[in-house]
């Protein structure tokens, strides 16, 4: 196997994402990737930058398998997800947790009950579940309002539910989609401020926005997307692996 084989092969068994040259197009012939390669490593903490339509809620639904692209690979945790069969997509899915522009929280539960189902949803309850339960509480600062109602919280709380929700299944990746969208600047700051902490404790975490106020003095790599495609990555070097 020549050389720069073994690198790609090495490379995508220690990254926890690696994009190939993946490209997606939809029915209506609308192209959302084209040709986008990239990787991230464990631990890492990335932005990925673009106005609406730019390829990032592609990136996601990529990542879980809600969709297939239509060239290229895609490597989560070093597994082909390609390659995943629809049995053990449940198994993918728990390594990547989503906190959702919208929320998407139940309204008629409480803060516990939201994050509580996403255990559920994995077999774990109990004791066990309060316990898992009780350090996310702690960790997005919502001790004090777990029997509150979505309606009751604001945007910052309404987000924080979301993000302790995305950890519970304790995923590698946590990716979130325009997590201060709507927020004030003091909030955004603050969700920020958490999601570090929750890199730093060692969750690869991914932030897709367009919202440049917050980030534009962050020191944090970042993936540049226009109109699907990867047009900058602000810590590129040289990785040419196999050069063409």
């Amino acid at each position: 196997m020549p050389p720069c084989q073994n690198n790609l092969i090495n490379l995508k068994l220690n990254m926890m994402i690696v994009f190939d040259q993946v490209t997606k197009k939809y029915g209506n012939g609308t192209v959302a990737l084209e040709d986008v390669s990239f990787e991230v490593e464990p631990g890492e903490f990335v932005v990925i930058e673009g106005r609406s339509g730019a390829g990032k809620t592609t990136l996601q639904k990529l990542m879980l398998k809600e969709t297939a692209c239509d060239s290229g690979t895609i490597h989560l945790d070093g597994d082909d997800i390609s390659k995943i069969s629809a049995r053990n997509l449940p198994l993918l899915r728990r390594k990547v947790g989503v906190v959702f522009q919208d929320f998407k929280l139940l309204s008629d539960k409480t803060v516990a009950e939201n994050i509580l189902i996403a255990l559920d949803i994995i077999g774990i309850s109990g004791e066990v579940a309060e316990q898992r339960l009780v350090e996310l509480l702690k960790l997005t600062g919502l001790t004090n309002m777990r029997e509150l109602f979505p309606s009751q919280l604001s945007g910052g709380e309404l987000q924080r539910v979301a993000i302790a929700r995305a950890l519970a299944p304790e995923p590698k990746v946590l990716f979130a989609d325009e997590p201060t969208g709507n927020l004030d600047d003091k909030t955004a700051s603050s969700i920020i401020e958490l999601l570090q902490t929750i890199n730093n404790q060692g969750t690869t975490t991914l932030v897709a926005t367009h919202d440049h106020h917050f980030l534009k003095n962050q020191n944090r790599r970042t993936l540049y997307f226009e109109l699907g495609k990867l047009v900058k990555d602000s810590k590129k070097k040289d990785q040419s692996l196999c050069p063409k």
